[in-house]
């Protein structure tokens, strides 16, 4: 159990629902652009966006972004304090801090005072790409800097105690590689040492064939073992899909509910219908709607091997033959239906 922490509306952490998150990937001092792809984000169902702080530019957009979105807004900052300083002034709901670029401790302490004054979290987001040499430590050193998971671990357990000096404790943290192994024994150590809520991810994941493999076996083993309070999936593409993968996880694992499911067969030589398109329009049938908080298990199956059979943990089904279908509850079959009217006969049953 880790402590809670506000991040605007949203609580985070202490057995809160875990929040999604994505980050938006326009050029911040493009307010326009910005508040569309954050409401995009919203629509999907991002519950906090980030943004990219470049410049005084983008942390002024902060302002006006801030005002136009519904959901809490992070200012992530690189290299300049002051940048953290001017997204505070501006309204941002959480800073990121990154401690490979951000490390003198007086520009560290002089963000905590200001953010601690108008009650803004801070993000310790420490990440492969940037963990300083002194975390590393000599050994690690002496063999050529090789990063693993302790020096993640130090590197946020260092900056937390700058941090506290300035008697600040609204602190989320990361400790993000783009390993997936690393990036699990560094979360694995770091909640043994500490009851900050954790935002977790595999940092640089990918394109997203690859990146929703990475992400979802990373992520998906620490939520297994009680660790995170937050996630980002991290993929090369539209922020959306980030949203989509992030609450496939969480209802895979039964953490959270985003809506009906669909469980398909792969198909086989068996099957005599175009089970493909029909999942693709079913999908599209439930996309949010009356159907959306209904956590109900919908099975389509392309032969009668697979469905009701192999699929009596659903709530409702269809097993299709040649040119129709069972319509199945739990399990026992209710009706033939044609496959033409598949779709429509699972929505009124649902």
């Amino acid at each position: 159990m880790t402590r809670q922490i506000k991040v605007g509306k949203f609580k985070i952490g202490g057995g809160a629902d875990i929040a999604i998150q994505s980050m938006a990937k326009t050029d911040t001092r493009d307010v326009a652009a910005t508040v569309r792809e954050i409401k995009a984000l919203e629509n999907a169902g991002c519950e906090i966006a980030r943004v990219a702080i470049k410049d005084f530019q983008a942390a002024s957009a902060i302002k006006n972004i801030r005002k136009k979105i519904k959901i809490p807004l992070v200012a992530d900052i690189h290299f300049d304090h002051r940048l953290a300083i001017a997204c505070i002034e501006n309204g941002a709901d959480k800073i990121r801090l990154n401690p490979g670029n951000i490390h003198r401790e007086e520009h560290v302490i002089e963000v905590a005072k200001l953010a601690k004054k108008r009650h803004v979290p801070i993000r310790v987001g420490v990440n492969s790409g940037s963990v300083r040499l002194e975390a590393q430590g000599s050994r690690l050193k002496a063999e050529g800097l090789r990063l693993n998971a302790d020096a993640l671990v130090k590197s946020a357990l260092d900056y937390i105690k700058i941090l506290e000096k300035a008697k600040f404790y609204d602190i989320i943290v990361s400790l993000k590689a783009s390993d997936v192994l690393t990036t699990i024994e560094a979360y694995r150590k770091f909640s043994k040492k500490s009851d900050y809520p954790l935002h977790l991810g595999v940092t640089a994941a990918g394109p997203i064939a690859t990146g929703l493999v990475k992400s979802a076996i990373g992520i998906g083993v620490l939520l297994l073992e009680g660790i995170g309070d937050t996630i980002r999936v991290s993929l090369t593409g539209n922020p959306c899909e980030e949203v989509i993968a992030a609450k496939n996880i969480l209802q895979a694992l039964n953490l959270r509910n985003f809506g009906p499911e669909i469980i398909s067969c792969p198909t086989c030589g068996r099957c005599q219908v175009d089970l493909q398109s029909v999942v693709k329009r079913l999908a599209f049938s439930l996309q949010p709607s009356a159907f959306s908080q209904k956590a109900v298990k919908i099975a389509v199956m392309g032969c009668e091997v697979n469905g009701p059979g192999e699929a009596k943990e659903a709530d409702i089904g269809i097993a299709f033959g040649k040119n129709a279908g069972v319509l199945f509850k739990k399990g026992k079959v209710v009706k033939k239906v044609k496959t033409k009217d598949a779709i429509k006969a699972i929505l009124n049953n649902i």
